[in-house]
């Protein structure tokens, strides 16, 4: 069988789907959801968490921290200065080290920022972060985000929530070919067939929540999230056969008795 580990600095993970906790209409689906994923890691907005008054309850409430690797993220950042405070605050909460790195430079696309994100890198990794950079699929930006001691890169499919899937894949193809850190698509998958070209692509995993998340029925579309991840991937490994312009028989006629 083919090792199916997703290693991201020192951690190893069994799942190469990374799921979000926003938008679910409510905590009971958001964790059956998750369930149904097969998981190991969830990202979650710090800014969403309220961890020194725990009195009406707060989100990691329902994330059982036996089961997940908890990603917390800087969702809401338009500056590098702000990225790397909310990272910061994280840490000293007892989050986690490992930070989902945001700097949005657009309110109404949400694109990052490439320039306040390479600022942000460079100073959260100088401070012992472990960074997973969100950002445009831009090969030169990824290659910088590596150079700057990023874990991984995450790539958006598409602008975050719209759905659209995988916009580009020729540079998502370009950054796995010259990537040394993992590769995570990020953002804009709406559909497992998304999910299964992304990691057809090379990706080393997909990171998704809107397409969960704001589906008609949330936890059977982690469940087909899942499997697709599962599938691309192993046919990723597996090796396509060539396109051609003609057809090939399946059962070519050489050596068929009377020809």
């Amino acid at each position: 069988m083919i090792d199916n580990i997703l290693t991201i600095a020192d951690k190893k993970l069994r799942s190469r789907l990374i799921v979000g906790t926003g938008k679910f209409s409510s905590n009971e689906i958001m964790v059956q959801a998750h369930e149904a994923s097969g998981a190991d890691m969830v990202t979650v907005a710090i800014r969403r968490i309220n961890i020194k008054d725990r009195s009406e309850g707060s989100l990691l409430d329902h994330i059982d921290l036996n089961t997940y690797t908890i990603l917390p993220n800087t969702a809401g950042c338009y500056t590098a200065n702000e990225a790397i405070r909310v990272a910061h605050l994280s840490r000293e909460l007892g989050l986690s080290n490992w930070i989902k790195l945001e700097v949005i430079g657009d309110k109404r696309t949400l694109l990052p920022d490439n320039e306040a994100l390479l600022e942000a890198t460079h100073s959260l990794v100088k401070d012992g972060f472990v960074v997973l950079p969100y950002v445009n699929d831009d090969p030169v930006t990824c290659r910088k985000l590596e150079d700057l001691g990023a874990a991984a890169v995450m790539p958006l499919g598409a602008p975050i929530g719209s759905g659209l899937g995988i916009q580009n894949p020729i540079n998502i193809r370009i950054i796995k070919e010259s990537a040394r850190v993992p590769v995570i698509v990020d953002a804009g998958v709406g559909t497992p067939s998304d999910a299964a070209i992304a990691m057809e692509l090379g990706a080393d995993a997909v990171l998704m929540n809107t397409g969960i998340a704001s589906a008609q029925n949330p936890v059977a579309m982690a469940t087909a999230m899942r499997l697709a991840v599962e599938a691309g991937r192993f046919g990723y490994i597996a090796g396509r056969i060539p396109k051609k312009m003609h057809a090939s028989a399946s059962s070519p006629l050489k050596g068929v008795v009377g020809r």
